[in-house]
């Protein structure tokens, strides 16, 4: 799973970021007449034109984000936090009208290629950001996957790198800021409640968890280890090549910065999770939500980018689990199962070859392993890539100040500018919940050729509008994940029988997704429901299916792209090699899939048609 803050989604609707399609600007080796060239001549001055106009739209709105410009390697307001009171949705809402009337100066009939369809799908997205305002409090600003509670040190920790003294002193003044930020989020909360939006109660004890782990140990207790933050900032300051007295001097504006503003704000907000908690109930799906079925029409429409219904995605999801299934049955004869699914799955779920130790050992090998795994892919990218990113990406466990709450794993898009890799997160917390047999598919989704390969290929794309490098559409980000564990297949991985099994239960556990989500959502199932039925017809832990279970409790729709988008590329591949035959290439195919960067599915088949012509 791509890993997003909220401030960085609701950006993302607010501005179109998640628009975007690089398409092929026709090419010809013919000469052009006189009237012809100019004609080209005025088409590229006009494109250029527009491409400012998108570039305005891009930073105007990157630039009234403090948090995201750190994502993006921008220092100017490097020591704020973004406005997140409830009159910050209204300040996006006319940020993104005036952007609206920049776009309107525009004449679309003077466009050509790329820029013409980037001004298509970004006139589409400013309206349908003004067109779902009425939406804006639809949502739980924290919960157990995300939330400022998380986001302040998760930024700080991962983002806020201190190269120098104005880097330490910018960490200061976001600590300080903290109270004030905190301050916005508590209004926000009380906004929702207000509406009658508050999270099911299971939510509060987590965010109660891991907000009192942030404000554990030194410098808020006189004794014990250090605090997450103290650490942090202790390890960066430690590092700079500055004098010990500047170091000292630092260190103390950091304690007094915690101890001040980090701390009471942390209390506040616990004790306002509290109050909510105490007034929260036991209905999970959004359908309890004031016009909550059009509400999660709306959702599915985004995360899909399909017109499917909730019945039509529920229904693909079983079929799906009864196609699998079959496919994990034919791997229970291969390796001499007696038994039945539900046995096989029980063997897998159980028996101790398949997990590491849960030991600190343990959990280095897994890194180890899963490093290894990465490295023996990218030795052969060349055979199925044309095109390979150039940023790297490392491999780590998710800290321990979050790691109970976050899911299974997760990746992080490295920094342009180079400051920052791309991050591969496994969360080590629970062994049982990390089998060996799924390595190999989780490896792949998150690393390469999933997340990393697909994301850092579109930020570092050439030619293309900001707002398209830096977006994304969620069932094609994720439905190349899905179809990135997929294809590895074909090339000689998984050869272990019980690895592939794990590549089948992955494909499974997405599946089970379309149907639970829906379930939850318009057909009224229950939290214990939902957890059933990934136990019932998953291999996975106990912990794996409560884990998800919640995910879709919190993020309506979310989790339907990955199989809904790895069906669209499969279909668009199996349709390409039918015209093309001989002629199809697997390295041309997922070069078309990758090149023009996030776009929508029914784009997505417009390009890919494009090529199958081209090539034929």
């Amino acid at each position: 799973m791509k890993k997003f803050t909220p401030t960085l989604l609701s950006l993302a609707l607010t501005m179109g970021l998640s628009a975007g399609a690089n398409a092929h600007q026709s090419g010809s080796n013919h000469s052009h007449s006189p009237q012809q060239e100019v004609q080209l001549a005025i088409s590229k001055k006009t494109n250029h034109a527009a491409n400012e106009v998108y570039e305005k739209i891009f930073m105007d709105s990157v630039m009234a984000s403090p948090i995201y410009q750190t994502y993006l390697g921008i220092k100017k307001d490097y020591g704020k936090w973004d406005d997140i009171s409830p009159a910050a949705a209204d300040k996006d809402l006319e940020r993104t009208k005036k952007h609206q009337q920049w776009l309107a100066k525009i004449d679309p009939s003077k466009l050509t290629g790329q820029s013409l369809l980037s001004y298509n799908l970004l006139k589409d997205n400013l309206q349908a950001a003004i067109d779902d305002h009425k939406w804006h409090l639809y949502n739980y600003p924290v919960n157990q996957m995300f939330g400022q509670h998380s986001g302040v040190p998760s930024l700080l920790i991962n983002q806020h790198l201190i190269t120098n003294e104005a880097d330490a002193k910018a960490y200061i003044s976001r600590l300080e800021g903290v109270s004030q930020y905190f301050n916005g989020l508590i209004a926000s909360l009380e906004a929702r409640a207000a509406a009658g939006i508050i999270a099911p109660k299971f939510v509060f004890a987590h965010v109660l968890r891991d907000s009192k782990n942030i404000i554990t140990g030194a410098p808020f207790d006189k004794y014990g280890e250090d605090s997450t933050l103290w650490s942090d900032f202790k390890g960066k300051i430690e590092k700079l090549d500055i004098s010990d007295a500047k170091k000292q001097t630092l260190l103390l504006q950091a304690k007094s910065a915690l101890i001040g503003y980090v701390g009471p704000a942390y209390n506040q907000l616990i004790a306002t999770v509290e109050s909510l908690e105490a007034r929260a109930d036991n209905k999970d799906g959004v359908w309890k939500l004031p016009d909550g079925d059009a509400f999660y029409k709306r959702a599915l429409e985004k995360t899909t980018t399909t017109s499917l219904t909730s019945d039509e995605i529920h229904n693909i999801g079983l079929a799906e689990v009864e196609r699998i299934h079959g496919e994990m049955r034919a791997i229970m004869k291969q390796v001499d199962f007696d038994g039945s699914l539900q046995d096989f799955f029980k063997f897998m779920r159980d028996d101790q070859q398949f997990y590491y130790p849960e030991t600190k050992e343990g959990k280095e090998a897994y890194i180890a392993d899963a490093i290894t795994l990465i490295e023996g892919m990218e030795a052969r990218l060349d055979e199925v890539f044309g095109i390979k990113p150039k940023a790297p990406m490392i491999v780590k466990a998710v800290e321990p100040f979050r790691e109970k709450s976050a899911g299974k794993a997760f990746y992080q898009q490295p920094a342009p500018d180079g400051s920052r890799p791309g991050t591969y997160y496994a969360n080590l917390y629970d062994m049982k919940a990390m089998p060996k047999y799924q390595m190999e598919a989780l490896a792949f989704h998150e690393g390469t050729p999933g997340h990393h390969m697909q994301i850092a290929i579109a930020q570092e794309l050439e030619g293309v509008p900001k707002f398209r490098r830096f977006g994304g559409y969620t069932a094609y980000i994720e439905g190349w994940g899905l179809y990135s564990e997929y294809f590895p297949k074909e090339m000689g991985f998984y050869s272990d029988p019980y690895s592939d099994f794990g590549r089948l239960a992955m494909e499974l556990w997405r599946a089970c997704r379309l149907v639970v989500d829906t379930g939850i959502h318009t057909k009224k199932w229950t939290r214990e429901q939902g957890i059933e039925y990934y136990v019932t017809n998953t291999p996975n832990a106990k912990s794996d299916a409560v884990k998800m279970v919640e995910r879709h409790i919190v993020m309506p729709s979310q989790a339907t792209a990955y199989k809904i988008g790895m069906l669209k590329i499969q279909e668009l591949r199996a349709d390409a090699k039918k015209q093309l035959g001989d002629k199809f290439d697997i390295r041309g195919f997922h070069d078309t899939v990758l090149k023009n960067g996030p776009v929508p599915l029914d784009v997505l088949e417009t390009e890919v048609q494009k090529w199958v012509e081209a090539s034929l």
